[in-house]
């Protein structure tokens, strides 16, 4: 029973994920109540993101919604910043880590107000030195501690006037990256539970698949307000376990 329920935890937290980020408002609450112990629920989070986020960028890329060469100016930066994200996890007081993730989520959120988040522009999505470490800076996050991860890349994205497919195939290739080199600290370290790991695993493939159908359905003026719904959720989540 314990493996059903943890399939439809992958499926239905990735299925979100995809749209708008925040699939860890579902995944790894429920691991926790189901008695995972937290390493073991958060690397099994990292390796079925690494291979789902993957399944996702191939299923756009097939499309022709995004090219190699994007992902491939995304790959290392984010590859980096999971890993150093990952080291320096254990350095950083939890307490510091929830308190910079609501900081950055609000500030998403606000922003997303300000400048507007509409994904109606058509760019190819170049590096520059500003957005490099921009992109490096969430890597790292979802490294060393995750949670909106997803979402704050949609909207950096969003920022670089891209279409709403290419930012998540260019999302789901950062969240690949960031996630495989954390996953590798996770496997070297004997924290995975691997029958549960991959339970989850299949769900996040299912959820993956129909996020990214369900996404080139979704209408463009509907895109924003999925995507602050899902910050305000995650920030109400982040603030109750700070001040709980």
């Amino acid at each position: 029973m314990d493996f059903i329920i943890l399939f439809l935890i992958g499926f239905a937290a990735t299925t979100i994920g995809t749209l708008a980020g925040g699939g860890g408002l579902i995944s790894l609450p429920a691991m926790l109540i189901m008695g995972m112990p937290v390493h073991a629920a958060l690397g099994a989070n990292k390796v079925s993101n690494t291979i789902s986020s993957l399944s996702s960028f191939l299923m756009i890329y097939k499309n022709k919604e995004v090219t190699v060469k994007e992902a491939l100016t995304v790959i290392p930066l984010s590859l980096i910043g999971g890993i150093t994200g990952g080291i320096l996890a254990s350095l950083l007081k939890e307490d510091w880590l929830i308190f910079i993730a609501i900081l950055l989520l609000a500030f998403a959120l606000i922003t997303s107000f300000l400048s507007g988040v509409n994904f109606n522009g058509k760019e190819i999505f170049h590096l520059s030195p500003k957005n490099a470490v921009q992109l490096y800076g969430i890597s790292f996050y979802d490294g060393v501690f995750g949670p909106g991860s997803g979402t704050l890349s949609l909207y950096f994205y969003a920022r670089q006037k891209v279409s709403y497919l290419r930012a998540i195939g260019l999302s789901r290739i950062m969240i690949f990256s960031s996630c495989f080199g954390a996953s590798i600290s996770f496997i070297a370290t004997g924290k995975i539970l691997w029958p549960m790991t991959i339970a989850l695993m299949l769900g996040s493939l299912s959820g993956a698949q129909l996020g990214v159908r369900l996404a080139s359905k979704i209408k463009k003026e509907h895109v924003a307000p999925i995507l602050r719904v899902v910050t305000v959720l995650l920030m109400i989540q982040i603030m109750l376990k700070y001040f709980g």
